[in-house]
């Protein structure tokens, strides 16, 4: 059910407790925490995080009705609750796929339903395009797909025009010969063992800069949680890892040029109209790589899973499996 005026927006389900969880060792030393909820025999559907580093949390179960699905949580190496904590060692996007293949083979299961947002849609697509053939659904928010220019959007010329005044504390803590290119020098900052003593303080602007942006209206709980000396070290870390490597792919496009792997599969994509994270473009453009998927543009919605329009239409989404 499409949004307007008129409609009133979905909530999210009660709360639930995971039933099951556990940290599945992997290659590279990585043990990945993996949590299962719902009903154990429902349509399995992993939720697929952002980021790259965001983790997960309880509330993310919400999006799905617990008597129908078999609910699969899972944080990405180095951040929620997987260890070791802000590693990048053996942190590529080939392992993270790796990972996802080595849970379903875990679990014992065929196929499953990807529900991913931001860089889990970015990472849904990667996974889906490598295995296709277990791949059931996939429901697809605030479409990024790993290419320079959206890194460029959001981290060099897009999003500061936006928000100017996040902008000026998110450049201003980087020496002005260097804010030609803040990927890298947030990179170096985040990684390289002589900025040790300041890592935490670059962790939090990076993470602070996001938590800005992320909502059509300002919410200070995001902005609060995005600076959780915790979170914010394992989020700026690896964003900065993954963006500064390009997202590890072969090509730019890469994610657009093998879609047609991805024939057959139903498909959701829901895209905020104001999103200044990943703008309307990039989810415009898979959908007209995917010719049978459904576009769903919110007209008044940002970036985050959790503004009401979003909220709605991902719940709807995931109902109509």
């Amino acid at each position: 059910m499409r949004a307007d005026s008129t409609t009133t927006f979905r909530t999210l389900y009660p709360p639930i407790e995971a039933y099951k969880s556990e940290r599945l060792l992997v290659q590279g030393g990585h043990e990945i925490y993996l949590e299962q909820s719902g009903n154990p025999s429902g349509i399995p559907i992993l939720f697929v995080h952002g980021g790259p580093g965001g983790g997960t949390s309880a509330i993310q179960r919400r999006f799905f009705n617990p008597k129908k699905f078999h609910i699969i949580l899972f944080d990405q190496r180095g951040c929620g609750q997987s260890r070791p904590h802000a590693s990048l060692a053996h942190n590529t996007t080939d392992a993270l796929i790796d990972d996802m293949e080595a849970i379903r083979l875990h679990l014992g299961l065929n196929k499953w339903a990807l529900f991913g947002g931001s860089w889990g849609s970015t990472l849904s697509l990667l996974y889906a395009e490598k295995h296709p053939e277990h791949v059931s659904n996939l429901i697809l928010r605030g479409i990024f797909l790993m290419r320079q220019r959206e890194v460029d959007w959001f981290y060099q010329n897009g999003t500061r025009s936006i928000f100017p005044e996040a902008w000026a504390r998110f450049a201003g803590a980087i020496p002005e010969p260097e804010r030609n290119d803040l990927v890298k020098a947030y990179h170096k900052r985040l990684t390289d063992p002589a900025f040790e003593n300041e890592r935490l303080h670059f962790a939090k602007e990076w993470s602070l800069w996001e938590g800005s942006t992320v909502t059509l209206v300002p919410d200070s709980e995001q902005r609060a949680h995005s600076v959780d000396p915790v979170f914010a070290t394992a989020f700026a870390r690896i964003e900065a890892h993954y963006f500064f490597n390009k997202g590890f792919l072969e090509a730019d496009n890469q994610i657009l040029r093998d879609a047609g792997q991805l024939m057959g599969i139903p498909t959701t994509i829901i895209q905020g109209r104001y999103d200044s994270i990943c703008p309307p473009i990039s989810a415009f453009e898979l959908s007209q790589a995917m010719p049978w998927a459904k576009l769903n543009i919110v007209p008044v919605a940002g970036h985050s899973a959790f503004e009401p329009a979003i909220q709605h239409e991902l719940i709807c989404a995931t109902d109509a499996i």
